[in-house]
């Protein structure tokens, strides 16, 4: 999941914050790798990203922990990001 918060207009980066519990991943190594691969993803987007306050948070546990799979959820959720808004007509 990412949740995300625009910052005030004085700042133009954007700042990442990860949640990955012990309940979804038993080991450390496995939560480290998480956070790692998250974060250098993170960092090489980073100038594409409006200025907000991310915080990405495992909703639910990754059976096989596959660095691919984990990027491109990850890139997924950056992209929906990015998209403009639709304005509903109603």
């Amino acid at each position: 999941m990412l949740h995300y918060q625009p910052r005030p207009a004085e700042y133009s980066e954007a700042r990442l914050g990860l949640v990955v519990g012990k309940k979804l991943l038993k080991r450390a190594v496995d939560r480290n790798k998480v956070k790692r691969i998250i974060r250098e993803q993170f960092r090489c987007q980073r100038e594409n990203l409006p200025a907000c306050d991310l915080v990405v948070r495992l909703a639910v546990k990754p059976k096989p922990l596959d660095n691919k799979l984990l990027v491109s959820d990850f890139l997924v959720l950056l992209d929906k990001l990015r998209r403009p808004k639709s304005k509903r007509n109603e």
